[in-house]
């Protein structure tokens, strides 16, 4: 595992060394395909993990519907209740929600308006559908809205008091960093239009929550041009909307096959088939010029392949955040492996003063 040290920098002062207690919301974003949500599990295990108490509780919620933390889980699909998904060695806890814009404007409803069997029959006739698809950035607004109320909620089920807080962190399956920097900024737009009121106070309590040092973006990558473009955009983006950049995850990197001396002569085109040819003719394998011609353009293809995860990475280190790498693994993700992944990350953050 690899790690680049930190250096606060403009919005991200939050993302440096130690200052990792003082984060409640912990938004995991990346490119499609990079494994967000594998990445956004193994965090939730990793902070679940931090304290050797039973009462160390992480909400765990994804918010487009795709049902991918039950499946790493090994769960059955998430509904819009809470629901304890798993449990830690040192005995935390694990909770998944999927958050659904439609149950969420019902329960905004209720609280703000009291509507109760109104809302109901608003349901019936379509109006609720209506909203969650229709009116611009109102999906949005609500399903962060959701996330927003369970981070002030308190053990004994109240907003406010000495009770303590019910969950110790928040992570957030949140939507692709082609669209992070929108959906982290729409309650601020909302604000905007709606001058007074219950709609423009609690978008304005949301965006200080989302630009405070209790909130933190995390970009999961993978060492490929596209994907680390997607980063640095991104990075760029949500700096300039005064959100915070946590760390950056390196999901699925995979250790060189070759050495740096088999390296250079792979790149080169230097290999010594004679030398091939024989430890193929060792090992029992019926040699052809055909299958050494193979391998010789696989380890050049694999040698480049080297060279640019390389370069993909310095463009990574160069932007000073903390930088995790996670390896590749051959079996896929399952509950089971998502723990390693876990560790690994742990340890990552730990390295870098993170995680205590």
């Amino acid at each position: 595992m690899t790690t680049a040290s930190p250096t606060a920098s403009s919005a991200s002062e939050a993302a440096g060394p130690g200052t990792w207690e003082r984060v409640r919301l912990h938004v995991v974003t990346g490119k499609g395909g990079t494994g967000k949500t594998t990445a956004a599990s193994a965090l939730a295990i990793a902070l679940a993990s931090r304290q050797a108490t039973p009462a160390t509780r992480v909400l765990l919620a994804e918010v487009e519907g795709r049902q991918g933390i039950s499946q790493t889980f090994d769960v059955p699909p998430l509904g819009t209740e809470e629901t304890r998904i798993a449990r830690t060695r040192s005995g935390g806890e694990i909770v998944g929600l999927s958050v659904d814009a439609k149950a969420a404007l019902l329960e905004y409803l209720q609280l703000f308006y009291k509507l109760g069997r109104a809302g109901k029959l608003l349901e019936k006739f379509g109006a609720i559908d209506f909203a969650t698809t229709i009116a611009p950035g109102v999906r949005d607004v609500l399903v962060i809205g959701k996330l927003y109320e369970a981070n002030r909620r308190r053990k004994d089920g109240k907003h406010r008091g000495p009770s303590p807080a019910a969950y110790d962190s928040i992570v957030m399956d949140a939507p692709p960093t082609g669209r992070i920097g929108r959906f982290l900024s729409v309650n601020s737009e909302v604000a905007d239009l709606a001058r007074v009121g219950p709609i423009h106070s609690q978008a304005g309590s949301i965006t200080e929550l989302l630009e405070s040092e209790q909130t933190l973006v995390h970009i999961v990558t993978l060492l490929e041009e596209m994907p680390v473009q997607e980063t640095l955009e991104a990075i760029e983006d949500l700096r300039a909307k005064n959100l915070n950049v946590g760390a950056i995850i390196v999901n699925m990197v995979r250790e060189p096959l070759l050495d740096d001396v088999a390296l250079e002569q792979a790149r080169t085109s230097r290999l010594h088939k004679p030398s091939i040819t024989g430890q193929l003719t060792e090992a029992g394998v019926k040699v052809t010029p055909e299958l050494v011609d193979g391998l010789l353009e696989e380890a050049y293809d694999h040698a480049h392949r080297v060279d640019l995860e390389s370069e993909q990475l310095a463009l990574l280190q160069q932007t000073d955040l903390p930088l995790v790498l996670l390896p590749a693994l051959p079996e896929g993700v399952d509950s089971g492996s998502v723990r390693e992944l876990a560790d690994i990350l742990w340890d990552g953050l730990a390295e870098e003063g993170l995680l205590e």
